[in-house]
């Protein structure tokens, strides 16, 4: 009994000792070194809000059977944070919760915390309500920003060290970012990004979290942090400095959609060309971006003019279903790298040019199995080249891994597993469409068309994201004009919103929506003027914030500053924009929540279903099957 007892109490020290030390992560300037070994990463970015909770062990699971070692995701700060000192992490934004759906599955993580995250989301990430802080200038040295993102990143960091989700906690977490892509748009901000950059790096080494930090796109990300490239090809980018490893942060597997444009689509050959020629020429962990691009739910879409589907043609589509070729392509490629990790990370390279676009590296050292990397980066020529006494067959824009300075086991132009053809059927239960029965009900639009229940007054134009945080996409604009007689006159209005709806005594006299590419248009409808009070109301509209750019958050949006003009004869102007405007955020049908109401008490659900009727909401129930 006694022997059993000291038995059971060397196990437990030996599992406190495991759960105490967990996972030592840090590196040198050949790769990041887990445990102390080098290790060849490969990694895919699964944006947890993008999918739902459902859905990620099953993302996880076909990631992990793909070859990947590592999931990589953003975190969202507007999501987490809608109102100041408000937080949100349930449903698919449980962050803990997926962090720990990827320990489950025994990957890694890598967290790009930012809190900038650009990803086509709505704003880029910044909560709106930042611009309502005095004298808040965001991503430069300013001392309100830094206070607030100082706030979110340390709110973040604390909450996986409390749940134990860092690496040496015994977590999957083994790098975290902070900043994004901030190099790109840099140079604007003068001495005064440089120092905010300096004080992005403080920030994070104060927070000792034993795993390194990446600043991605940063030419001058000082140490210990790692600037890592993000790009379609990244074989030529070199770190800045000795000391850090070569590392790709996002290898763009498609491209976001946009309304009016073709479906993006990436070749998996060149694709996989691409990761061959980075490991090729030093690179030791990437990262696809997206490996799972999901879907832009709610008002998370950025812009303007950006898809609800984020399926970026990665080698998981929008739903989750494998894509092939590109997923087996890819499992095949890590596969091939995989075999020749040693002599990747610890043998060296030695690189031969053969001209015409042809090459040869050789990775080799006493101890280690050398590896062979053969490159033909012409974009139009096929090639036979003759290396060690054996021929082999590079086509075009190709690139032949030898795990063994041996036998081809891999060529990134030749595709050997299966293609995949998806194809949407209608539910044959509902014989869709003909069967679905639609129900629908009218905006409620009576109390903006009227001027009653504003949300504030003021006496000029404001800007929308000023004027509603970013609560809605909508902001009704609502002022009148007393005229002594009836005249036929033109209503103007300069808008820098996406769509813009005009009503004048609660009768719509025209919309416009400003084409793709641009972000302001001028609205003109002639119209009738009554004697008498006139009431004008203008819904303005916009289709995600712009989320990118130097100083992306000062685009103006909405009817700012206008100027809203009456033209009668003869130039007769009347300027409204110093009017008194009263303002109204959001539908009426979006504050009572119409899109959560299943039942159909206030629906019509008889009669002729209405077409082209502005301002309806519309509602169906289907049936769905997995099968």
């Amino acid at each position: 009994m006694a022997n059993c007892l000291i038995l059971v109490g060397i196990v437990f020290a030996f599992l406190c000792s495991s759960a105490v030390f967990g996972t030592q992560v840090s590196h040198d300037g050949r790769a990041i070194l887990i445990d102390g070994q080098r290790r060849v990463l490969f990694s895919g970015s699964i944006h947890y809000p993008r999918s739902t909770p459902e859905m990620w062990p099953d993302l996880i699971k076909k990631a992990k059977e793909g070859g990947l070692d590592a999931i990589e995701t953003y975190v969202f700060w507007n999501a987490h944070e809608p109102q100041r000192r408000q937080y949100n992490f349930e449903g698919n934004l449980d962050l803990v919760r997926f962090m720990k759906e990827i320990q489950n599955a025994g990957l890694y993580a890598i967290l790009r915390i930012g809190p900038y995250v650009c990803a086509e989301w709505n704003y880029g990430g910044l909560p709106a309500w930042l611009r309502q802080i005095p004298g808040l200038q965001m991503r430069t040295n300013n001392q309100p920003f830094k206070d607030e993102m100082q706030n979110f990143v340390t709110l973040i960091v604390n909450m996986v060290k409390q749940e134990s989700l860092l690496a040496p906690q015994g977590g999957p977490i083994i790098i975290t970012q902070i900043e994004n892509e901030y190099g790109n748009i840099q140079w604007p901000y003068g001495d005064a990004g440089k120092q905010y950059i300096n004080w992005c790096a403080q920030l994070a080494e104060s927070y000792q979290i034993d795993v390194p930090w990446i600043m991605c796109q940063q030419p001058d990300a000082p140490q210990p942090m790692i600037n890592t490239c993000n790009g379609f090809y990244c074989d030529s980018f070199e770190p800045n400095n000795s000391t850090s490893p070569k590392l790709w942060t996002e290898n763009w597997t498609g491209w976001f959609k946009a309304w009016d444009k073709p479906d993006p689509h990436r070749l998996a050959e060149d694709l996989a060309f691409s990761v061959a020629r980075f490991f090729q020429s030093g690179g030791t962990l990437q990262n696809y971006y997206m490996y799972h691009g999901g879907t832009n739910f709610g008002r998370t879409t950025g812009g303007p003019y950006i898809t609800t589907t984020y399926d970026y043609d990665a080698p998981l589509d929008e739903y989750g279903n494998i894509r092939q070729p590109k997923w087996g392509h890819l499992k095949n490629l890590h596969d091939a790298i995989k075999k020749m990790e040693k002599a990747l990370i610890y043998g060296f390279a030695n690189t031969t040019e053969l001209g015409n676009g042809l090459s040869v590296t050789k990775f080799s050292d006493n101890g280690v199995v050398p590896g062979c990397i053969l490159a033909n980066k012409n974009k139009t020529d096929d090639a036979t080249l003759d290396f060690e006494g054996a021929n082999y067959s590079l086509p075009a824009w190709s690139v032949s891994v030898l795990p063994d300075c041996k036998q081809e086991v891999y060529n990134t132009a030749k595709i050997n597993v299966q293609t995949s053809i998806m194809v949407k059927k209608s539910n044959q239960a509902e014989a869709e469409p003909t069967n679905l029965i639609w129900s629908w009900k009218p905006e409620n639009l009576s109390e903006a068309l009227h001027g009653d229940a504003a949300d504030f007054t003021i006496n000029m134009l404001k800007d929308q994201i000023l004027a509603s945080v970013d609560a809605s996409d909508y902001l009704w604009y609502i002022t009148s004009v007393n005229l002594s007689q009836t005249q036929q006159m033109r209503l103007q209005v300069n808008t820098t919103g996406h769509i813009l709806h005009a009503f004048i005594n609660g009768d719509l006299i025209g919309s416009e929506y400003a084409p793709n590419g641009r972000f302001s248009f001028v609205f003109e409808k002639e119209v009738v003027i009554q004697g008498g009070v006139n009431i004008i109301s203008l819904l303005s509209a916009t289709v995600g914030l712009k989320n990118y750019g130097a100083y992306y958050e000062l685009m103006p949006a909405g009817i700012v500053g206008g100027p809203v003009k009456l033209i009668g004869n003869y130039n007769n102007t009347i300027d409204l924009s110093g009017n008194t405007w009263s303002y109204k955020v959001g539908l009426d049908g979006e504050k009572k929540q119409l899109y959560l109401d299943y039942s159909n008490s206030s629906w019509h659900t008889e009669g002729r279903l209405p077409k082209m009727s502005p301002f309806t909401w519309y509602k169906v129930k289907f049936h769905y099957n997995l099968d």
